[in-house]
């Protein structure tokens, strides 16, 4: 068996402050802060939500324990899962903030019952595979949160909820946030570096054996360096094949995914991704079809539409789909220029590169007409199926709406998608479910406030990715 450790652990002042047992797994929270801070914090706060706590302290270990107790409750392991949890002043501004971290303090492979050779397991894990502890001085996962939230300078006015029953109102719910973390260090992340494609040490994680990237049909475990980091960065196209997640998803997922379906020419079919717009008709289904036509007014080879359109730009997207560029004025201004020339629906290509494509903000009752952003990629490629185009037709035929042939999250063949947005985001990209899937997941880059703290099916896709790599 090898191992690769991870994290290095300043656990030498740590002890025991609180553990539960389950019938499925035994999680203990080691405190790991000095006296007066964090879990030992002595101000006095009366008990909320559930949380009994009477000192600050007391109040956070709770709900330390409440997430504790969701995964063992969850999980079946009888080696004993230890969570070195410590509360220090993470990454802030006033507007935004790190709330905390956890992950995987080692790793193994190889070890005697590995499901997969080659392939490398976090510590907690490994333990419940192997039956065992495989190192009994070393904590299973490293966990880190942030003791300033809610202060003047770390997202003001938002601190940690500390109840346990999930009514946190505009405040930041600590069980959630601890649950998902958790998940991680869980083994909800792979140990090889998305940025650079290098795997740790040489070896793929469990997590590559059934990460896909959809384009070259390859898993990341079979794919070189550079591969991975491509792969990393398309949004949209980077996918989970595990059977147990990916058959949750087909039932908790919502039907229907808002996209631009490509339509003919053959070379070209298949869906986009899009982002939607704040003014104008929802997308629905069946949605609108029509014939594609770009404005073109100003060079190079860019449809601003900021004011009435020419009246040849008005004759090619009279009764059609209307393709323009971002740039120079509001959404709502493009709607209502193409919207006044006679368009259906508009497509705006965004202007600088990255992906998935963010929403059109704005507000103009008087635009009627669906909306949405592409990526500049696609938008570009979209641009090449219209250059052969005559004056008034481009035989570029597409529809704009709700593709129930998908679910909100996975793609046309069912997979789930993962988070893969270009640019690259540390410590986001790769290791978390895709933020196009509704209902909202756990495991998704950012907290909704809509969140519950389950993480099985028919609330949750959390588990069932686990069960997928092995627990």
């Amino acid at each position: 068996m090898k191992r690769f450790t991870l994290n290095a652990m300043a656990a030498a002042a740590a002890c025991l402050f609180a553990s539960s047992t389950w019938a499925a797994a035994t999680i203990v929270i080691v405190n790991g802060d000095p006296a007066n801070v964090g879990f030992n914090d002595p101000t006095v706060v009366a008990p909320v939500g559930g949380n009994a706590g009477t000192t600050l302290g007391v109040q956070r270990l709770n709900a330390f324990q409440a997430a504790a107790n969701k995964w063992g409750a969850t999980l079946t392991s009888s080696s004993t899962i230890r969570v070195l949890s410590t509360w220090e002043a993470l990454t802030c501004t006033p507007t935004s903030a790190v709330l905390g971290s956890a992950g995987a303090t080692q790793v193994f492979r190889d070890f005697a019952g590995a499901p997969q050779a080659g392939a490398w397991y976090g510590k907690a894990q490994t333990g419940k595979l192997t039956g065992s502890d495989p190192d009994s001085s070393t904590a299973d996962i490293r966990a880190r949160f942030n003791i300033n939230l809610g202060k003047s300078t770390c997202l003001s006015g938002s601190p940690f909820y500390l109840g346990l029953d999930g009514n946190h109102g505009t405040a930041v719910d600590l069980v959630t946030v601890l649950t998902h973390e958790f998940g991680h260090g869980l083994g909800f992340q792979t140990y090889t570096n998305g940025s650079t494609g290098a795997q740790l040490a040489g070896t793929p994680s469990i997590w590559d054996f059934f990460l896909k990237d959809a384009t070259t049909n390859k898993l990341w475990k079979d794919m070189t360096d550079a591969e991975r980091a491509a792969s990393s960065l398309k949004s949209g196209k980077l996918v989970w094949t595990g059977a147990i997640a990916n058959g949750a998803g087909s039932t908790l997922l919502q039907q229907g995914s808002p996209a631009l379906t490509l339509i003919s020419p053959a070379n070209i079919a298949g869906t986009v991704q899009v982002g939607t717009a704040s003014f104008g008709p929802a997308l629905s289904s069946p949605g609108m079809t029509g014939e594609i036509m770009p404005v073109v007014d100003t060079a190079p080879n860019l449809g601003l539409a900021c004011g009435p359109l020419s009246a040849a730009n008005a004759a090619a997207v009279n009764g059609k789909i209307a393709l323009v560029d971002r740039g120079v004025c509001s959404f709502t201004i493009k709607a209502k220029a193409v919207q006044d020339a006679g368009a259906i629906g508009v497509i705006v290509a965004d202007n600088v590169a990255g992906s998935p494509p963010p929403g059109l903000g704005g507000a103009d009752p008087s635009v009627t007409i669906p909306a949405v952003r592409i990526s500049l990629e696609d938008g570009n490629a979209l641009k090449v199926a219209l250059s052969k185009r005559t004056r008034l037709h481009s035989n570029v035929f597409a529809n704009l709406g709700v593709n129930l042939a998908m679910r909100a999250g996975a793609d046309a063949s069912g997979r789930l998608l993962m988070f893969a947005p270009n640019p690259y985001q540390g410590g986001s990209s790769v290791s978390h479910y895709d933020t196009s899937a509704f209902p909202n997941l756990l495991m998704e880059p950012a907290i909704n406030g809509d969140l519950t703290h389950e993480v099985t099916p028919p609330f949750d896709l959390s588990f069932p990715l686990l069960r997928d790599i092995g627990w």
